[in-house]
């Protein structure tokens, strides 16, 4: 088994700790590939190098037309490369090879949507109260990037990233998760082909607590962008706090999907499906507080119940697959707790809730779709981020209630509402506390538009303008064009 090495200062190196790290599938658990497995020797030693490339390197100082031209032609060779990568992300995050086909279709776009704005922010004249003076804006790269991506997205969180930094003239060195690397190694692979001068992408592979503990406390590095779980969001942006770091932060969501009973029946309830099953419900912006308006609530769960409980698990490479295993062992054993704390809480168990009996499936971390009802907002299950294919169901009466349920958690990631009635969807969205907000429709993104959440989702925004923006740093140049002693102590 070949063994995939990390990418520091424009080399394809081992750990200096000679340390390694197996890779299976979470669909059989079969060994995929070997890894290099990073500490925090290895992350100094890429700090070191985009610190280098950064203070002395051509790369900032590019003209922005010719870096995002490089970019572009990362979007074109992921194109090139596409059914690879593909299988790659399937093998390594078991999601059907449908799903990482269309990731990559997402990916490109990502690339190519920051070529094609990357010398759009170019700054901007503003009036001066000076006579015979001129003042400008100007945005300039923030320096060394530390980026550290999740696991259930792993190279679509990557590009989230390693685009805007890019084109915007900043070096980086990223860690993506130490479970799901191979996409991401194979993207870096496409940045040196494409031409991206040494030192300014750097490949860490490793742990958290060794190659994400150095890139957030290290002083040399200028951002810390990491998408993640709150608790090590929390620690990131306490360790960031050294050296007064940029921070970008995307942790998570426990979305509330809204559904009144003048809505498009059959479609709601199918994008309730949608919302929460696809990729096992591994997805941070998963509708996984369904929300019913209490006329047609016992109806719509007959109805999801129905569809939901036909659902079928397998391999990613199946065809015929609906829905892949969870990711690890680990995760399997939280989604499990979790349920168990629902059934104690009084939630009302009403499909799945434990793992598959299908012989076939048995060396995967699966786990059946799962549905509660009878949920209120004080219970655990409805708090928590559960990350799984688990539903909880809730009801309301009247349109103030159901503002007051959607809102009713710490995350304000994403949340949708389904009605008929547009005047109301309109009401709704203007009071639920989210970063973005689907009105007839849900889990839909696109690269021209920004994505974060309000209160503990996070911090900043990823995609559109606004993630260009967060990888640049605002100067002020005024210029006085006719100087003049002022004597303000005398001649």
């Amino acid at each position: 088994m070949i063994l995939k090495k990390m990418f520091i200062d424009g080399k394809w190196v081992d750990a200096k700790n000679g340390q390694t790290r197996t890779i299976i599938n979470p669909f059989n658990q079969e060994e995929i590939a070997t890894v290099a497995e990073g500490d925090q020797s290895d992350a100094i030693a890429a700090i070191v190098a985009a610190r280098q490339a950064f203070d002395q390197g051509d790369w900032p100082n590019t003209p922005v037309t010719e870096r995002a031209s490089i970019v572009q032609k990362i979007a074109e060779l992921i194109e090139r490369d596409k059914e690879e990568l593909a299988e790659l992300e399937s093998l390594d995050t078991g999601k059907t090879v449908e799903e990482s086909r269309v990731d990559m279709d997402d990916i490109a776009g990502v690339f190519r949507y920051y070529a094609e704005i990357g010398d759009k922010n170019g700054g901007e004249i503003i009036p001066s109260p000076v006579p015979n003076s001129v003042s400008k804006v100007v945005h300039e790269p923030v320096g060394v990037c530390g980026q550290i991506t999740p696991w259930n997205y792993p190279l679509l969180q990557a590009s989230w990233k390693l685009a805007p930094a890019l084109v915007t003239g900043n070096t980086l060195v990223m860690k993506p998760s130490e479970i799901t690397p191979l996409t991401t190694v194979k993207v870096f692979e496409l940045i040196e082909e494409a031409g991206v001068p040494a030192g300014v992408a750097n490949l860490v592979l490793g742990a958290g607590h060794s190659v994400g503990a150095e890139l957030s406390t290290n002083v040399d590095v200028d951002l810390i962008s990491f998408t993640g779980g709150i608790e090590t969001g929390k620690k990131i942006m306490q360790a960031a706090s050294v050296n007064v770091k940029k921070i970008a932060l995307e942790l998570g969501g426990k979305n509330p999907n809204v559904v009144f009973s003048d809505a498009d029946f059959e479609t709601a309830v199918d994008q309730a499906m949608n919302a929460v099953f696809f990729h096992a419900g591994q997805i941070c912006s998963a509708g996984t507080r369904l929300i019913i308006e209490e006329s047609i609530h016992d109806e719509f769960v007959k109805a999801l119940v129905e569809r939901v409980k036909n659902i079928k698990l397998g391999s990613g490479f199946d065809e015929d697959t609906q829905m892949g295993p969870l990711i690890s062992a680990e995760h399997l054993a939280k989604v499990e707790s979790y349920v168990e704390t629902g059934i104690k809480e009084g939630a009302k168990l009403v499909l799945g809730g434990k793992r598959p009996e299908d012989p076939a499936l048995q060396n995967g971390f699966f786990y059946l779709p799962t549905i509660f009802t009878d949920c209120t907002t004080n219970m655990s299950i409805v708090q928590d981020e559960a990350f799984g294919p688990i539903i909880t169901v809730e009801k309301f009466q009247t349109e103030e209630e159901a503002i007051k349920l959607a809102n009713d958690s710490i995350y304000g990631l994403a949340g949708g509402v389904w009605t008929n009635d547009i005047v109301k969807a309109e009401r709704c969205v203007a009071k639920m506390r989210m970063g973005t907000v689907w009105i007839n429709e849900f889990n839909l993104y696109f690269p021209h538009a920004p994505w974060g959440g309000f209160k503990q989702s996070g911090i900043g925004r990823e995609l559109g303008k606004l993630g260009l923006e967060e990888y640049t740093e605002t100067k002020h140049i005024f210029h006085n064009l006719d100087p003049k002693p002022i004597n303000w102590f005398g001649k």
